[in-house]
C-alpha cells in the first residue's frame, strides 16, 4: 500500500531547511529567490517527489479539544494512534494543548487573552466574533493565501477543482484563515435528528410522532408507562438549547435560535412569535416532567447514560454517535430494544419541516488556523496539507490499513475492530482511535466511510427521514463580516445572547411568566438586535456576489 501510495503521490516539492526543515526524500535544487521569510533557511524543494516525511528540530505546538469519540478511550492526544500516525507520517512533532471537555470558547478566550500562542489552534473559527477576517485583523491568526500558495499544494488543487467549497471557506476580501473540515463530494450532508425508542412505541400502539401533538402523547406515555424519569434528553452544553440548534421542535414553529434567512430577509428567530410559541410548549412539557430537568447542563455523557440506562426514550443527536452508538448497548440489556429515526416535528401532519440538520461542504468545526506569531509557518502548512492529499485523505477517513481498514478491489472496508470492536466500542469510537472520519478536522470526507459506518438499517432509514426538510432555503451560508462590522456585531450579540439564553431558560423552568417575553423582546430591540440583523443581511449580500 505503501509504494502505490509513493508512486501516485501528487507532485509535491521536497524541501531543506538549513539547520530546521530537512527533506525526507532524495533529490533536490536551491532556489534561494523562494525563500520564506516564516522559515530562514528555507530553500525551494525539487519540483518531483514527496515531501514527507519532514525533518525537524523542534516540535510544534497544537491547541484543540479531544473529541467525545476518542476522549472516552483515549483521554490525551498523546494518546491516541491517529495523532501518533499523523505525526510519524509527516515527520512533524507535536506538543498538544488540550483544554478541559466542553470549555473549548472560554479556554480560547484566556489563550488569546495571554498573548501566549501555540502554532496551530483547532476551533470552531467560523464563530469567532467577527470571524476569521476579524481573527486576522486582531493579530490573532494568519492570513494564509501565500503559505496556501507556496507550501499546500494538495490544498490549492482541492480549491481550484471546487470553485464552491472555495466561496465557502474564505472571506469577503478573499482571505483564507483556515485548513477547514470538509464535506466530500456525495457525502451526505445530514447526521443528525431526532431518535426515539421504536420498540416503546410499538409495544404503547403509537405511530413515530411527526407533529407537536404527537410528540407530547408519546413522552407523556413514555413518562407514565414506561416510567422513563426524562423522556426527552438533549443536549444543554456547551449553550443553551445546543441539542436542537439543527432546528428539532424549535423549527415546527417556523423559527430556529439563531438568524436564518426568508423571502430574501435575514430574520432572528427568538424575535419571532414562533419562538414564544415554542417557549410556550416546552415550558408545558418541563413542567409536566417530558424533558429532562437537568437540561442547562446535560453534555454527551449524560446524554449517553440516560438513553442507554432507558432513563429517556427520545433524544436528539447524530447517526454514528447517536443511533449506533445506543443501539448495541440497549440490545445487550433488552434484545427487543430498537431506536429509529424520526422526522423533524411540524405542527400540522403533511407539512414539510422548513427547519432541519443540514451542513455545507464547509463545517464550520475542526478548522485549524495557524498562529500569526508563529515561526514555523511552512512546517505547521504542510502538516496540515498532508490531509488533503491521497496518502492524507485515506489516513483521516480510514486509519491505518490492515488495523481499521483493507483494500478490496480498490475499496477501502473497515475491518472487524471498527464494525464489530472486541471492546465492544461503536464503530464510531473505534475508529476515532485512528482516523477522524467520526469527528471533524482538517481533511476531506469520504462517501466510502459513510456507506459503512451507516450499516445499520436503523441509520439508513433515519437519514432518509431526517433529510426530508426545506433547510436549503432558510439557513445562511458560511458569511463573513469586515473588521469594523465584527466588532459592531460582536458587541450587540455578546449581551443579546446572554439575554436569549436567559429568557430561554427561565421560561422554561418556569422562573417567570411567559408574559415576560414581550418585555425580553423590547430588551433585545434596545440591545439593538435590528442592526445585528442589518449587518448579517449586507453580509448574506456579499456572500452571494462573491
Amino acid at each position: 500500500m505503501k509504494s502505490k501510495m509513493k508512486k501516485a503521490a501528487f507532485s509535491m516539492m521536497c524541501l531543506s531547511v538549513a539547520g530546521g526543515l530537512v527533506a525526507g526524500c532524495a533529490g533536490g535544487t536551491d532556489d534561494a529567490s523562494s525563500a520564506p521569510q516564516e522559515s530562514a533557511g528555507a530553500t525551494a524543494p525539487a519540483a518531483s517527489g514527496n515531501v514527507y516525511p519532514l525533518k525537524l528540530d523542534k516540535k510544534l505546538t497544537y491547541w484543540a479539544e479531544l473529541n467525545a469519540n476518542v476522549s472516552s478511550t483515549k483521554p490525551t492526544f498523546s494518546q491516541v494512534p491517529f495523532f501518533q500516525e499523523w505525526q510519524k507520517r509527516t515527520g512533524v512533532q507535536l506538543e498538544f494543548i488540550q483544554p478541559p471537555s466542553n470549555q473549548r470558547t472560554e479556554a480560547l478566550n484566556m489563550l488569546l487573552a495571554s498573548g501566549d500562542l501555540p502554532d496551530m489552534i483547532e476551533y470552531s473559527w467560523s464563530t469567532f466574533p467577527g470571524g476569521g477576517e476579524k481573527a486576522i485583523a486582531d493579530g490573532y491568526i494568519l492570513k494564509l493565501n501565500d503559505a496556501i500558495e507556496k507550501y499546500a499544494p494538495n490544498f490549492k488543487k482541492y480549491l481550484q477543482e471546487h470553485p464552491d467549497v472555495d466561496k465557502q471557506i474564505k472571506t469577503d476580501d478573499g482571505s483564507y484563515y483556515v485548513f477547514p473540515f470538509l464535506r466530500g463530494e456525495g457525502t451526505s450532508m445530514t447526521y443528525q435528528g431526532p431518535i426515539i425508542r421504536k420498540d416503546w412505541l410499538d409495544e404503547l400502539g403509537l405511530p413515530v410522532p411527526s407533529t407537536m401533538d404527537e410528540w407530547y402523547t408519546t413522552l407523556k406515555a413514555f413518562k407514565e408507562k414506561k416510567g422513563a424519569a426524562a423522556p426527552l434528553t438533549f443536549l444543554g452544553t456547551p449553550t443553551t438549547l445546543f441539542g436542537l440548534e439543527g432546528g428539532a421542535f424549535i423549527g415546527a414553529f417556523g423559527v430556529i435560535k439563531n438568524f436564518y434567512q426568508s423571502n430574501g430577509a435575514v430574520k432572528y428567530g427568538p424575535l419571532e412569535p414562533g419562538y414564544k410559541e415554542f417557549l410556550a410548549t416546552f415550558r408545558k412539557w418541563y413542567e409536566e416532567g417530558l424533558i429532562d430537568k437537568n437540561i442547562a447542563t446535560i453534555d454527551t455523557k449524560t446524554m449517553d447514560s440516560n438513553m442507554t440506562s432507558e432513563r429517556s426514550g427520545a433524544s436528539v443527536w447524530n447517526s454514528g454517535s447517536g443511533i449506533s452508538k445506543w443501539q448495541p448497548i440497549l440490545k445487550q440489556k433488552n434484545e427487543k430494544a430498537q431506536l429509529a429515526g424520526a422526522p423533524y416535528p411540524v405542527l400540522n401532519k403533511g407539512d414539510k419541516p422548513m427547519f432541519g440538520q443540514k451542513d455545507f461542504a464547509y463545517v464550520n468545526t475542526g478548522a485549524v488556523a495557524i498562529s500569526a506569531k508563529s515561526k514555523n509557518v511552512e512546517a505547521a502548512v504542510r502538516l496540515l496539507d498532508y490531509g488533503y492529499g491521497e496518502e492524507g485523505h485515506m489516513l483521516f477517513n480510514f486509519g491505518v490499513e490492515g488495523t481499521t481498514y483493507t483494500l478490496e478491489n480498490n475499496y477501502p472496508k473497515l475491518t472487524d475492530f471498527v464494525m464489530n470492536n472486541p471492546d465492544k466500542l461503536a464503530p464510531a469510537q473505534a475508529i476515532a482511535q485512528y482516523a477522524r472520519s467520526s469527528y471533524n478536522g482538517p481533511f476531506v470526507t469520504d462517501k466510502r466511510y459513510g456507506e459503512q459506518i451507516t450499516s445499520m438499517q436503523e441509520q439508513k432509514d433515519a437519514q432518509i427521514a431526517w433529510e426530508q426538510t426545506d433547510t436549503e432555503k432558510y439557513i445562511l451560508p458560511p458569511i463573513s463580516m469586515s473588521p469594523a462590522e465584527s466588532a459592531e456585531y460582536s458587541a450587540i450579540m455578546n449581551d443579546v445572547n446572554t439575554l436569549v439564553d436567559e429568557m430561554t431558560l427561565k421560561i422554561i423552568l418556569g422562573a417567570v411568566s411567559l408574559d415576560s417575553y414581550d418585555s425580553y423582546v423590547t430588551k433585545l430591540k434596545s440591545l439593538k438586535i435590528d442592526r445585528a440583523i442589518e449587518l448579517k443581511k449586507a453580509a448574506l449580500d456579499r456572500y452571494n456576489k462573491r
